[in-house]
C-alpha cells in the first residue's frame, strides 16, 4: 500500500468528488480529500479506510495557503502525489437578471479562480517530478453557451485552462484529462433531476483515465445521461 498511487481531490465531501474517491480507493490508490465540510470529510475518510487510505485537508478552493497545504498534505502523510482533480464547483441559476451579485462572485471564484490555484499547486510538484495527471471537472456547458448562464461561462473558462495547460506541459510526461459531465444527480441542483447520471457514472470515467498506461494521455471525456438535449 505504501507505493500506491496518491490522488488529491478537491470538492470532496460530496457528490462526484466523494464517488471519485471511493472508486480510486477500489481501484487501489491512496486519496487526499479536500473541502470546506471538515465533519463530511472525516466521515469519508473513515468510510474508505482511514489514514492509511484517505486523509480529509479542510480546503477553501479560492485560497492560496489552502491549495498548497493540500499539496502538502498529500506529501507529507504520502510521501507522493501522482494526480489532482479540480473538481470543487458550484452553480447558479440562468438569466443574468437572477442571483444575486455576491453568488456570481463566489461562483466566479470558485469555478474559475479556484480552479487555476489548483492547477498552480499541483503543477510545481509534477513538474518536480517530471510526471502527474491533471484533472479538471468541466461540464457540458463548458462546450455550449447555455441561455443567461454565468455558470457555463465558467466552465468554459476550465475548458480553455485545460486546453492551455496541455499545451504548456506538451514537452512532458505530465497529463491533462478534462471530465465533462452531463447532468448528474447531485447536491448540486436545488431539484433533483429526473433520468440524470448518477455521482459513480461520472467516478468510473475518472477511473478510467487514471487507469492508462504512461504513453496515453485521455485528453478529454464527455458523459451524458441517454437521450439528453445536445
Amino acid at each position: 500500500m505504501t507505493d500506491s498511487p496518491v490522488l488529491l481531490i478537491t470538492g470532496a465531501s460530496s457528490g462526484i468528488g466523494a464517488a471519485t474517491a471511493r472508486h480510486a480507493v477500489q481501484a487501489g490508490w491512496r486519496v487526499v480529500l479536500a473541502a470546506r465540510s471538515e465533519d463530511k470529510l472525516e466521515a469519508l475518510a473513515s468510510e474508505l479506510g482511514g489514514e492509511d487510505k484517505a486523509i480529509p485537508v479542510r480546503c477553501d478552493v479560492t485560497n492560496w495557503d489552502d491549495q498548497q497545504a493540500a499539496v502538502a498534505a498529500s506529501t507529507d502523510a504520502f510521501g507522493r502525489l501522482d494526480a489532482s482533480m479540480a473538481n470543487a464547483g458550484f452553480g447558479a441559476k440562468r438569466g443574468f437578471l437572477e442571483e444575486s451579485v455576491e453568488h456570481w462572485r463566489a461562483m466566479v471564484d470558485t469555478n474559475v479562480f479556484g480552479c487555476a490555484l489548483s492547477i498552480r499547486a499541483a503543477l510545481g510538484h509534477f513538474r518536480a517530478q517530471n510526471a502527474g495527471h491533471m484533472l479538471l471537472t468541466g461540464s457540458v456547458a463548458g462546450r455550449r453557451a447555455m441561455p443567461g448562464s454565468l455558470y457555463s461561462a465558467t466552465k468554459w473558462a476550465v475548458t480553455a485552462m485545460g486546453e492551455s495547460l496541455r499545451a504548456e506541459v506538451a514537452d512532458s510526461p505530465i497529463k491533462v484529462t478534462l471530465i465533462e459531465p452531463g447532468m448528474v444527480d447531485t447536491p448540486f441542483f436545488d431539484d433533483r433531476p429526473s433520468g440524470a447520471l448518477e455521482p459513480d457514472d461520472i467516478a468510473r470515467a475518472v477511473t478510467y483515465a487514471l487507469s492508462q498506461p504512461a504513453h496515453v494521455d485521455v485528453n478529454e471525456i464527455l458523459v451524458r445521461p441517454v437521450n439528453q438535449a445536445p
